[in-house]
């Protein structure tokens, strides 16, 4: 089990961990990229997830097939509450997940607010692939899934179920209080969780891929959705500069389009983490005394292996693996 809450007060590495780390200069790649691949997603619990990302990213396959892959394991796993199955539902009792896939040549595939089906990011590749369109909703999304083979299941765990019936006693409609939202997905019956899992990869090519997949805002108006299935907003892909993703409070990222802001600033000049930055301060000049109580982050890599995060308050954190196989985890640089 890893606790985030470690994290909050500064950086924890493996000893591994710190003689990789001793070999990237603020957490950068140069040259041949010699280390390559990377991979590299938002909050500390998945390291799990870039371990199967990196399974097939070390035998030399494709960024985009060890991004879908990773995230699966969140989407797959009863204890998250966060994504997938196992995810807290909206206040109606129904659990909607959103997800998004973009590979290095601008292909994109996004499902908003599906509902029965465990791995919404293998849809949205799906819808990628196989349709002309970026973006499938709703029933839409789910006859699309069932019609490729897809099962139908039911989502809601008992403890999901348990902790959706304790918030009806009050039946209080706060899902933008971001803190609290976190605190209540590691409510009684639940492992230390996170948020929205996004996640970045660069193959051994040096091709870029990334995935985001949510089951969104704990308790939330049915058929709300927010950035994490938006290309532009919660994740975005330019192989010839870089990748970005977010997590946090969606309905802010969404207002500067925040990924593709990330990708752009890099595309000027500033490092990944400087970019990070730029989109945090952007969004909270832009909302100046509306973000109390509210977390946003972000994650980016560019296209020559430089990480970078930054989040509005602290107490987020990212990891990474990268050539040598050995997992870094760091809190991001913050705002407020």
């Amino acid at each position: 089990m890893i606790n985030r809450r470690k994290f909050i007060k500064g950086a924890f590495f493996t000893t591994g961990a710190l003689w990789a780390a001793s070999r990237v200069k603020g957490a950068s790649i140069s040259g041949a990229n010699p280390q390559l691949p990377l991979v590299i997603s938002t909050w500390a619990p998945n390291v799990k997830a870039n371990a199967a990302a990196w399974e097939i990213l070390s035998k030399g396959g494709k960024a985009l097939d060890a991004v879908e892959k990773g995230v699966m394991v969140p989407e797959a796993d009863p204890e998250d509450t966060s994504v997938g199955y196992g995810g807290l539902p909206d206040r109606d009792g129904r659990v909607t997940l959103d997800a998004c896939i973009m590979d290095e040549q601008g292909n994109c595939g996004s499902v908003m607010c599906l509902e029965h089906i465990m791995h919404p990011i293998s849809v949205a590749r799906q819808v990628m692939e196989k349709t002309p369109h970026v973006v499938l909703v709703g029933d839409g999304a789910l006859q699309f899934a069932l019609a490729n083979g897809f099962k139908k299941e039911n989502l809601l765990t008992a403890n999901a179920e348990k902790i959706w019936k304790e918030w009806l006693k009050e039946s209080k409609y706060d899902p933008m209080d971001t803190i609290k939202h976190m605190k209540t997905k590691r409510g009684a019956g639940t492992k230390d969780n996170h948020d929205t899992i996004g996640m970045l990869a660069i193959d051994k090519s040096g091709n870029i891929s990334g995935a985001c997949t949510t089951s969104g805002m704990a308790f939330k108006m049915h058929g709300r959705v927010g950035d994490s299935p938006i290309i532009g907003a919660g994740l975005y892909v330019d192989n010839e500069v870089g990748a970005a993703t977010a997590t946090g409070v969606g309905e802010e990222v969404i207002r500067i389009c925040g990924a593709h802001t990330v990708v752009e600033a890099m595309r000027y000049g500033k490092s990944p983490k400087e970019a990070c930055k730029l989109a945090v301060e952007r969004m909270n000049k832009l909302r100046k005394n509306k973000l109390e109580d509210k977390q946003i982050g972000f994650i980016a890599v560019s296209i020559t292996g430089e990480i970078g995060a930054y989040a509005l308050r602290e107490g987020f954190t990212y990891t990474y693996r990268l050539g040598d196989g050995v997992d870094v985890i760091k809190s991001a640089d913050f705002l407020i």
